[in-house]
């Protein structure tokens, strides 16, 4: 729930100052109620409406900003995951399957494991969140190898 309130905390932030653009982008249109005295203003609604594009590239790069800075924290507290190490080959991909890179949360609370190349667009990126004794899962493996024997 933290997760999805600090995003829609961050896109509150970035519209207030995009709202007052927008309020004074709406102001420098002429109002006119005579349709043909259009034609002689015509060099002032291209300037708006280049204002206007302006403003909708700048709105689009800064959700575009938020949604990725976002993808890329710890879905419990936060921070920035780290260590992003690539995993798999193109040229082993039978043995270690496809190339991935995975990045993790400095705490130990999860893993976030996406693809490196995605052709058929943006897929979701797989969380995988660790219990809370990390020690447990780092001697895992050296238990099970021991039982073996």
């Amino acid at each position: 729930m933290r997760y999805w309130a600090y995003l829609a905390g961050k896109l509150v932030v970035a519209a207030a100052p995009l709202y007052g653009l927008l309020c004074w982008v709406g102001k420098q249109i002429p109002a006119s109620k005579d349709p043909y005295a259009q034609l002689g203003l015509g060099m002032q609604f291209l300037l708006c409406d280049l204002e206007l594009l302006g403003l909708f590239l700048l709105c689009a790069g800064a959700l575009y900003a938020i949604v990725w800075d976002q993808r890329r924290r710890c879905r419990v507290c936060l921070t920035r995951l780290r260590m992003p190490v690539e995993t798999g080959s193109w040229g082993h991909m039978l043995q270690l399957g496809r190339p991935r890179i995975e990045s993790i949360c400095p705490y130990g609370h999860g893993t976030l494991k996406e693809d490196e190349l995605q052709i058929l667009g943006l897929t979701n990126a797989e969380w995988t969140p660790h219990s809370d004794d990390i020690w447990d899962e780092l001697c895992a493996p050296g238990r099970d190898a021991g039982q073996d024997k």
